[in-house]
């Protein structure tokens, strides 16, 4: 039997339809307008796109969207000057510095610059250290996003085994606690775990996110687990022809094999259209979150970890 698909996308909508309607709340029982500041320093293109893309959605759900567009060769002390600013300006609810940053930038001394509070990518050391104390933080959203998934999937996680594949800071490690929270019992496996397949193989729930394409193949999946697949990859695909500067075009991938895979799993989400759309929809839904704690207001349900 085939698996079923989770719509990332529909399920975006949902929660952005979800955070659209807190944020009416607000605005009409409290008189507040959550906001969200992006900043981001250079011209990178992928980085552009999502601003853009940020800033469109946070605006169609209700919120303030303020953006600070600074120049590739902005110093350090500048782009804290603008962090600084942000951290006391109470109209701003949520901060999100865009990465990656140039090179002469420290972005671990960027990132440890935003207030806590307002820290919606979840990546301050001080969110770090409570999500791994299992105390109230601020959640990575792309994590957030995925175990908002699996919790609308199968209900409770309580006892089922889930395998983390990837250890970054920003998926794998988080990922991991959170499932941990929700009572699952978790393996963080990685480049250097020993029988990677038999480690797989065990697992209800697999969260690929290791950025190689396609590296986990349909026999590695138990029969009926859910596979959340992370992973963003672009490949070449001769079958669709060459662009017009003669090189071949190419296609977005995960790091499953999704038709393998699909044919073992119970579920399983898709690239594109799983759990990147999710991402956007989990920083909306932290700044709301964000907006909601600063003013001692009760917490959106459903939104949080």
């Amino acid at each position: 039997m085939a698996a079923t698909i989770i719509d990332g996308k529909g399920f975006a909508a949902t929660v952005r339809e979800k955070v659209a309607a807190h944020v009416a709340r607000l605005k009409d029982e409290n008189g507040i307008t959550p906001g969200l500041a992006v900043v981001l320093v250079g011209e990178d293109p992928a980085s552009q796109v999502y601003v853009r893309a940020k800033g469109k959605q946070t605006t169609e759900v209700g919120m303030n969207s303020y953006e600070h567009k600074l120049d590739v060769d902005t110093s350090e002390a500048d782009l804290l000057a603008v962090i600084d600013k942000l951290n006391n300006d109470p109209s701003v609810h949520g901060i999100l510095v865009q990465l990656p940053l140039p090179k002469h930038l420290n972005e671990d001394l960027i990132i440890n610059s935003v207030s806590p509070a307002k820290d919606v990518d979840g990546f301050h050391i001080s969110n770090v250290g409570l999500l791994g104390t299992g105390q109230k933080s601020m959640v990575p959203c792309t994590p957030l996003g995925c175990l908002m998934m699996l919790r609308d999937h199968h209900g409770s996680l309580s006892g089922l085994n889930a395998v983390v594949i990837g250890r970054s800071n920003i998926v794998g490690k988080p990922m991991a606690q959170l499932l941990l929270g929700d009572s699952c019992t978790v393996t963080i496996a990685h480049s250097r775990t020993k029988d990677l397949a038999d480690v797989v193989r065990r697992a209800d729930i697999v969260v690929a996110a290791v950025g190689r394409a396609e590296m986990v193949p349909g026999d590695w999946i138990k029969q009926g687990a859910t596979v959340i697949d992370v992973g963003i990859n672009r490949i070449e695909a001769p079958e669709k022809g060459l662009k017009e500067d003669g090189s071949v075009k190419t296609r977005l991938v995960g790091d499953v094999d999704f038709a393998s895979c699909s044919e073992r799993a119970g579920a399983i989400t898709p690239v594109p259209g799983g759990v990147g759309p999710m991402t956007i929809a989990c920083l909306l839904a932290n700044t709301v979150t964000a907006c909601c704690r600063a003013n001692g207001l009760a917490e959106p349900e459903g939104l949080t970890a």
